[in-house]
């Protein structure tokens, strides 16, 4: 079969490898789409992932599929041959040649049945379960497939939003990035009944699209969009989420957190040193940093999304900029690396 390999940081190719061999609990799950994700997928790409170095290369990559399920091991009950599954990954890559940065973007993945090995008292690491087989769940099958990839970063966003961060009914909300995880974030805080809803981006494009997702303002994080929050918000902010990641965006947050509010950074930090001076914030708040999914969180969040896709309250068409072939992943990956660039969707029907 094919996949998508980063052979060393920098350099892309098309690989063959084994079809992946199925343990008892496993269904092979055939690839139909699956999305770039703007953050890891770079990470991983340019060598800058956490706890992935030089030699861990080359990595099987992607992690955001969609597929339908076309073989099953012998102790799987949750999956049958012809469901849709989201979640299907790569993480031992058969052939022993390359490692695994998830391996979503092959022609064939792996979903294991993480019900099943609970019924059956085998999820523990001596049985092959981690917690990555809690998302690894069936959609319908009238679900549109682009929402259906999305559902891999919404329900993170989702989780992270209402079960670490605890966000709450009637809060005001300022979030730094309009990219995918910030147009989510303002979508689902406007959908949940949130206060008002500040965007801040540098991009005048991703400004825009923040106001159609819902925010009541969308601000350019400089001296007058500051300015701007302090007169919208004289006693603070109860919740100002960083969703790029970067240091600086805790700093310019905490003068305008209010006293007992949160300062929350989604999202893998660049840098392992968090520095930022306390003095400019209020004597009481909170640092929050939501770096990895919560698990079961985030499998449960997809019974919250799914019925705002029934209702059209969310669309796949606001959040996709762009879809290539899979033979084409190499212009599909520098698509998605554009300052304007939001989700960037890879079909593999031509695999």
């Amino acid at each position: 079969m094919k996949s998508i390999a980063v052979i060393e940081p920098g350099k892309l190719a098309i690989v063959e490898l084994p079809e992946p061999t199925l343990g008892p609990y496993d269904a092979m799950v055939k690839s139909e789409v699956a999305f770039i994700c703007n953050a890891t997928d770079r990470k991983v790409v340019d060598g800058h992932f956490p706890g992935m170095d030089s030699s861990t290369y080359p990595l099987l990559l992607g992690h955001e599929n969609v597929g339908t399920v076309c073989a099953i091991g012998p102790k799987v009950r949750t999956f049958k041959e012809g469901d849709r599954v989201i979640g299907g990954l790569l993480l031992d890559p058969p052939g022993g040649t390359y490692g695994s940065g998830w391996g979503g973007f092959s022609q064939y993945v792996v979903v294991r049945d993480h019900a099943a090995m609970v019924a059956d008292g085998t999820a523990d690491a001596e049985h092959g379960w981690n917690d990555s087989f809690q998302i690894m769940r069936k959609i319908p099958h009238e679900t549109d497939l682009g929402a259906a990839g999305l559902l891999c970063t919404w329900r993170e966003v989702y989780a992270g939003m209402f079960t670490d961060f605890s966000f709450k009914k009637g809060k005001d909300l300022v979030v730094f990035g309009a990219g995918p995880v910030g147009l989510s974030f303002i979508r689902f805080a406007r959908l949940k009944e949130m206060g008002k809803i500040i965007s801040l981006d540098l991009l005048p494009s991703k400004r825009k699209r923040a106001l159609a997702m819902g925010a009541d303002e969308a601000l350019s994080p400089d001296e007058t969009g500051f300015n701007r929050l302090r007169e919208l918000f004289p006693q603070g902010v109860d919740y100002l989420v960083d969703a790029v990641g970067r240091n600086e965006i805790i700093q310019s947050a905490i003068p305008l957190v209010r006293m007992g509010g949160s300062v929350c950074v989604y999202g893998v930090l660049g840098n392992p040193m968090v520095s930022f001076n306390k003095e400019q914030g209020p004597y009481n708040f909170n640092l929050l940093i939501h770096q990895w999914p919560t698990r079961w969180a985030e499998a449960e969040a997809q019974d919250h999304l799914l019925p705002w896709l029934e209702k059209g309250v969310l669309d796949p068409s606001d959040f996709i900029t762009g879809t290539f072939s899979i033979k084409d992943f190499t212009e599909a990956y520098a698509a998605s690396q554009q300052q304007d660039a939001i989700k960037t969707m890879v079909d593999f029907s031509a695999w």
